[in-house]
């Protein structure tokens, strides 16, 4: 039965019943790597039982240090989550690879470009949860809500009665979001579901059915987010496929009703329509996302403090920083790592 929000061509799908063309099919580079954007960036995401995580890390990371992708790759009984970066056929061998992990044979995969390597190290590690809510018995695999394709999303969230919420923390939120989206101001995502019981007579202001649009990055936080309503006892809630990355991939710019740049993390700090490279870059000091105008303030120093944490670092915070700047540049005016280098062993 389609959904009461879109009657006719809606393509919103349910788990367990999703046509071959769905989002559980792997997901090609559609652009062409370039002398500009030679780096191949691949964020993924699988809910699926592993029974032995441990078993799995050793191998998963030989193979990315022998191909030289760099990234982080968490595993967790609950399945596989990250995002990595490499050359074209690097990113394909660690891809190959994980699709060849339980359950993963039909692994989804967001693809983007970058001009550089967007990390320094490679890391995969071991977790309880590949997204952390802390919230015992969501199962996204059993209780995820409708997917609806980027292309029927803005029909979604056009319509009056839709509460349309960014599951996304507030950091990540004030770069960029969805016109007329609720913003939970949270600063973790393990603090929605407090939110939501906090405010959820506000926020479904007594309707018998509320209607309940979410968004994120990439969809993974999407997954538990509308599974832990669903066991709120909400029924008409959807989530939007592939979240913001694949639909500024999508939507052209012009039918698109995204406002702003969507952070992203790793060194490229944020992405806009088309999955380009946005105008934000990142304070070393304190992980925040710097636009344009921050960089103008007078409490902006390369590497050192930006107007969000200036008063929170003291003098020796602030020279301890200056020198990693410093050390940072040096090494790179000699073509060299300095953040993630790896050392020879000792004796």
């Amino acid at each position: 039965m389609r959904p009461a929000w879109r009657k006719g061509v809606a393509r919103v799908i349910a788990r367990g019943v999703a046509p071959p063309e769905s989002h559980h099919q792997p997901v090609d580079v559609q652009e062409p790597a370039g002398a500009a954007f030679p780096v191949r960036v691949a964020a993924l995401y699988r809910f699926t039982p592993f029974a032995d995580c441990a078993a799995l890390r050793d191998p998963l990371l030989q193979v990315c240090r022998v191909q030289g992708v760099k990234g982080t790759l968490l595993l967790a009984p609950e399945g596989i989550n990250g995002t990595i970066a490499g050359t074209d056929d690097a990113i394909g061998q660690v891809l190959a690879h994980i699709r060849r992990l339980p359950g993963c044979a039909d692994l989804e995969v967001k693809e983007s470009r970058a001009a550089a390597l967007p990390f320094y190290r490679m890391k995969v590690r071991i977790k309880r949860e590949i997204v952390t809510m802390g919230q015992p018995g969501i199962d996204p695999l059993t209780g995820a809500g409708h997917y609806v394709a980027p292309e029927d999303w803005n029909a979604l969230i056009a319509q009056p009665d839709t509460i349309v919420i960014d599951t996304r923390n507030d950091y990540e939120v004030a770069i960029g979001s969805f016109s007329g989206a609720v913003d939970p101001h949270t600063r973790s995502f393990s603090d929605f579901p407090a939110w939501f019981r906090a405010h959820r007579d506000e926020l479904i202001g007594g309707k018998a059915a509320p209607k309940v649009a979410m968004f994120c990055t990439g969809g993974i936080r999407c997954e538990k987010a509308t599974a832990f309503l669903k066991a709120e006892g909400l029924d008409e809630v959807y989530h939007l496929e592939g979240g913001i990355l694949k639909y500024l991939e999508t939507v052209p710019a012009q039918d698109s009703q995204w406002q702003g740049e969507c952070f992203v993390f790793d060194h490229r700090v944020a992405v806009t329509h088309g999955l380009q490279p946005g105008s934000h870059e990142l304070c070393h000091a304190c992980r925040m996302p710097v636009s344009a105008t921050d960089r103008a303030s007078p409490h902006y120093v390369a590497g050192v403090s930006c107007s969000a944490c200036h008063t929170e670092r003291d003098d020796a915070q602030r020279a301890g920083y200056a020198e990693r700047e410093r050390q940072s540049r040096l090494a790179e005016a000699r073509g060299e790592a300095h953040v993630g280098a790896v050392l020879p062993p000792r004796d």
